[in-house]
């Protein structure tokens, strides 16, 4: 035990308890990141935090820590068990990965410090019971919490002594303003408060006013994402209609190797996507907003267990730009959005905080609609001391776009952060009519059905058998996410490449060694 502790040197000298020294050393975190060394001593000593640290560097812990030492302080004079501090996160999956760090850090004392995560779908009224345990720690999302309050479930005006908002500048932009001023009318005049950030918005300056009394804010001077070393960044422009044949290209021939995650902008995109990798027997699951919470978590769970390698997200922010500006829909489009607008969770973010781990590569198949976005794609990759790639494939109308990613991220200097990637088209033609052929078997009506058929399937999954996977925990591990949806016809000679192609491969598979684990492919 003795050397467990002793691994954590940095961690031991903030003075925190032995058992959550502990449970850090088996993290395998042998030292604080930048914002853990700074924010644990400042909230350790009472002290509001406005903290901005860009995705990755460990922004979680930073307030875990702090919580559960503070608890396990208060044990000593606590006269009864009451509710001490509330988690509050703008989507469902960072409420899951919060509680997931909680209980992983409050592992060694877990009969003194214990969490709660609110935000499922279930109804309110089957987490009452376990609310009037009144656990030390409350987790979920602003909406979540207030229903419980209004509905007599939690009590927090005598009891709370911190207050977290997690991923604080996406609050507003979820849709919670109101329920948060609401929220707070029904806490403690005094608590402490930490605002979590990757960027000091003007709503994060808003949440300031509201929430935080005499902040310190920290402002790293860290980079927005990794360092060149670390994380490659590069675009290969190209016709639109060509990203389809590249990217089968690069998985068909394992030019990609390694986990990846693939965004792309809209949920009809995710699945056309989808089935059009599995006519080349490309397996993939798929992470949108009308899967419901439960299937998404899991999925995310598995791909960090290594089931999966590879993940097809829709961009929550592409789609709320998509539902929200552009274009005044037409008369199909309008009754396409109306079919459809009520099986997305407001709640759901892919590609902001939730913790992807081992993530080799991430590829924009769409590029994003905003440089925070494309910042916090990229940033699912090369985290911690791990490497990882980032490749936009980038169509004429996305242009404008990459450039203004570019600009931000290179600042004064003259070299580009986002590097073109020297990809020869005509030494892939030999694909293009596999390509060609495939996509013709994605129609949209295939799209439509496969989306239909993957939303019953997932609640199925997820209601139907909760109850039988609860006394099977086992079962849940079988369970996969990247079944072929066959609502498009697959072709059997589609599955491997011809051998005329695959002796072709070996005269350019050496113009892809600068990418990836893209580097590693040759």
């Amino acid at each position: 035990m003795a050397d467990e502790v002793e691994k954590s040197l940095a961690f031991h000298e903030m003075g925190l308890d032995d058992r959550l020294l502990k449970a850090i050393a088996s993290q395998g975190w042998r030292n604080p990141t930048l914002i853990q060394e700074r924010a644990i001593p400042l909230a350790l000593e009472g002290k509001d935090l406005l903290a901005r640290a860009r995705t990755g560097s460990g922004k979680t812990a930073a307030f875990v820590i702090p919580i559960i030492q503070r608890i396990l302080d208060g044990k000593q004079a606590a006269k009864e068990q009451a509710v001490k501090a509330l988690v509050l996160t703008p989507s469902k999956e960072l409420c899951s990965q919060a509680y997931k760090n909680t209980v992983a850090l409050s592992s060694c004392c877990s009969r003194e410090v214990r969490c709660l995560d609110v935000s499922g779908t279930t109804d309110i009224t089957s987490q009452r019971p376990m609310l009037m345990e009144k656990p030390d720690v409350v987790i979920g999302t602003p909406s979540r919490v207030l229903a419980h309050i209004q509905g007599g479930n939690l009590e927090l005006q005598d009891s709370l002594e911190m207050l977290v908002m997690d991923e604080a500048d996406l609050v507003f932009s979820f849709g919670y303003e109101k329920d948060i001023k609401t929220l707070l009318g029904h806490l403690p005049k005094i608590y402490q408060a930490f605002l979590m950030s990757a960027t000091l918005s003007e709503d994060v300056q808003a949440l300031k006013k509201l929430i935080l009394h005499n902040p310190v804010t920290l402002k790293l001077e860290e980079s927005q994402l990794p360092e060149s070393d670390r994380l490659t960044q590069y675009h290969i422009n190209c016709e639109e209609g060509d990203k389809f044949l590249i990217i089968y290209t690069l998985l068909k021939l394992r030019l990609v190797r390694g986990k990846t995650i693939l965004f792309v902008n809209t949920i009809d995109r995710c699945y056309r996507l989808k089935l059009f990798l599995e006519q080349f027997s490309i397996p993939a699951c798929v992470l949108n907003s009308e899967l419901p919470v439960s299937s998404r978590c899991h999925i995310v769970n598995q791909f960090n267990q290594g089931l999966y390698n590879l993940v097809i997200a829709t961009d929550e922010s592409a789609l709320d730009a998509e539902d929200s500006g552009g274009k005044e829909k037409t008369g199909k489009a309008k009754k396409k959005a109306k079919r459809f607008k009520k099986k997305k969770d407001k709640e759901y973010g892919v590609s902001r905080g939730i913790d992807f781990q081992f993530v080799s590569n991430v590829i924009n198949f769409d590029f994003p609609t905003q440089v925070d976005s494309y910042i916090h794609r990229v940033g699912r990759t090369a985290r911690g001391d791990s490497q990882g790639t980032a490749l936009s494939l980038i169509s004429a109308k996305e242009l404008s776009l990459l450039e203004q990613a570019e600009a931000a991220l290179s600042g004064d200097t003259d070299n580009p952060v986002i590097k073109p990637y020297r990809f020869k088209m005509e030494e892939i033609e030999g694909f293009r009519y596999r390509a060609k052929d495939a996509l013709r078997s994605v129609t949209k009506t295939s799209v439509r059905e496969a989306r239909l058929k993957e939303i019953r399937s997932e609640i199925l999954n997820s209601e139907k058998l909760k109850s039988y996977f609860e006394d099977n925990p086992r079962d849940l591990q079988v369970l996969r996410h990247d079944k072929a949806l066959a609502a498009s016809k697959v072709k059997p000679h589609m599955k491997n490449v011809p051998e005329y192609l695959s002796k072709c491969m070996h005269g350019w598979v050496g113009s892809f060694t600068c990418v990836t684990s893209l580097k590693t492919c040759a």
